[in-house]
């Protein structure tokens, strides 16, 4: 008889959502988490955007769960009195090279089951926010914003107050199967690093930056190797005082990257970023030499922003992607690994979940919790 039914490997915002939706299906979760709180390595670095779901391939797993999780983490904020706003975005074009590329947007986003974006000329943009240079854009009314902090405490609350509970300053370092097929996994907690070994009978590996090397544990079918994590750091720069706009502003986005893009957070501050900086070990560290960087986003920003005062933009903080693809690869999709591409039953194990997991969480968190129901 295993100790537990079902472990839960990270507290980052789609472990919470995935357990939060296995409690609600009434099973007894545990959920591990390495840091010393909920959200701290990748989820509560983000620019915290609730996406519509403009950019994503029609029929991939970033389409179907942006535009699910969208309405449903719109709808668990207004229940759960999580701050959010939808201010709306502008999708800009800046060169006349980029105008085109609006257009095959727009086909995505309605494809994708987003029907409320509008075409904007240079003069409508104007109109909506007189600071924009821009030749053409797309206005996205869906997208908005929300405080992931309080919305990972309202998922860690909906756990605790069901079945579950959330493990703080707990390491798992190896995962094995038993001849019955029951998960063991070996954990150190504390300070001291105190051992402890627990089985569970189902097991999510909800991970990031480190579910390649929890999968490679486990193995799997011969000739199966869980997908490589490449960390890529990322750099925002905050604006200080008030802020002169009312939407969310991107420009044309890049490969596998969204740009440097203003966002506002839920009280209206705005800030700028993130960059893309590919690296071999993740760093938290916000570095900028010389100044080369911060000239770098000022370029950016002012690509759409003529007027950026430059010394009004301050350092903020840095976030870390758990991408599973190196520079210069093509985006894959959200990638969950079920029994079908690894081969052992009630394990699975999600790789590669960045932008839009925010925004995805709950329909990812639904979709993992269906997959011990089938």
């Amino acid at each position: 008889m295993p100790d537990i039914e079902t472990v839960v490997i990270g507290a980052g915002v789609v472990g919470l959502a995935t357990a939060r939706a296995l409690v609600a299906r009434g099973q007894e979760v545990l959920v591990l988490e390495r840091h010393g709180g909920i959200g701290q390595e990748t989820s509560s670095r983000s620019s915290e955007v609730i996406h519509a779901g403009l950019y994503y391939p029609p029929g991939s797993l970033k389409a179907r769960f942006c535009v699910e999780g969208r309405n449903l983490l719109y709808a668990f904020a207004r229940e759960n009195g999580v701050s959010h706003a939808r201010y709306g975005k502008l999708l800009v074009a800046t060169r006349e090279e980029e105008v085109p590329r609006l257009d095959k947007l727009a086909e995505t986003a309605r494809a994708n089951g987003v029907t409320d974006i509008a075409r904007l000329s240079a003069d409508d943009v104007r109109a909506c926010e007189p600071e924009v240079a821009a030749l053409a854009a797309l206005l996205s009314p869906s997208t908005g914003v929300i405080d992931s902090h309080a919305l990972m405490v309202a998922l860690e609350g909906h756990i605790r107050a069901g079945s579950g509970s959330v493990v703080l300053e707990t390491r798992v370092t190896a995962l094995g199967v038993r001849g019955d097929g029951t998960f063991e996994i070996t954990a150190e907690s504390g300070a001291e690093g105190e051992r402890a070994v627990l089985t569970a009978r189902n097991l999510v590996i909800a991970a990031g930056l480190g579910a390649t090397a929890l999968g490679s544990m486990l193995g799997g079918r011969p000739g199966y190797t869980p997908p490589k994590t490449y960390p890529a750091r990322g750099h925002y720069y905050a604006l200080e005082g008030a802020a002169p706009f009312r939407h969310l502003v991107y420009p044309m986005p890049g490969e596998g990257w969204l740009g440097v893009h203003l966002t506002l957070d839920v009280a209206g501050r705005a800030k700028f970023g993130p960059d893309l900086e590919w690296q071999s070990e993740p760093s938290y560290v916000f570095e900028d030499t010389e100044g080369r960087r911060r000239a770098r986003f000022v370029e950016e920003i002012r690509r759409y922003w003529p007027g950026l005062p430059e010394e009004r933009l301050v350092p903020a903080y840095v976030g870390v992607r758990p991408k599973i693809y190196a520079e210069g690869e093509p985006a894959p999709d959200f990638t969950i690994h079920t029994a079908r591409e690894h081969g052992r039953s009630r394990l699975v194990a999600l790789y590669g979940i960045e932008s839009p997991g925010l925004t995805s969480a709950l329909a990812v968190g639904d979709f993992v919790a269906e997959q011990f129901n089938a």
